[in-house]
């Protein structure tokens, strides 16, 4: 095979991998659009801006964080997380307190309130996911697993390529 033909293959097939991903893309959209489409989801009964929704879920799984974290996380200013951490702790969602590590960092954390508010607002698209998933045959689910399984793996190179954990 001529150096040509190889090179059509290999673009031929590279162009059959950007239709893929632009069909799956559309799909997944399409997907997200049914999954939002419940207006009973907690998430769209808060009241809260998306920065604090945010800073909510961030807590969620990390636990506690300095406001220097949060501002870089969400990619604003220290002055812009006080403010929204301030809200927060008015609504009884968050809380701080003094970092045992450091006395000058003042750590945030989630409270009970805030801890269920999370918790909720996750579960209730887990659960329109898991009646999604209801209507799929056991061959499909399985087939499924594998493809998630791998999406995960792909998820967690590309934390570990810019040195973030999935667990944090």
């Amino acid at each position: 095979m001529g150096d040509n033909q190889a090179t059509g293959q290999a673009g031929g097939e590279r162009d059959e991998r950007h239709a893929l991903i632009d069909r799956l893309t559309q799909l997944q959209r399409t997907l997200g659009r049914f999954l939002a489409h419940d207006r009973s989801t907690p998430l769209l009964a808060s009241s809260l801006t998306m920065q604090q929704l945010k800073v909510v879920v961030m807590l969620f799984f990390r636990d506690a964080s300095s406001g220097q974290h949060l501002a870089r996380a969400l990619g604003v200013g220290l002055g812009t997380v006080t403010g929204i951490v301030d809200r927060l702790v008015a609504q009884g969602l968050v809380s701080r307190r003094e970092d045992p590590a450091d006395r000058r960092v003042r750590l945030v954390e989630l409270t009970t309130r805030g801890r269920l508010l999370a918790e909720e607002l996750i579960d209730a698209g887990t659960a329109n996911y898991m009646r999604l998933l209801d209507r799929l045959d056991t061959e499909t689910l399985s087939t499924l697993e594998q493809v998630m399984i791998k999406l995960q793996a792909a998820a967690d190179s590309m934390l570990a390529e810019s040195g973030r954990s999935a667990a944090h």
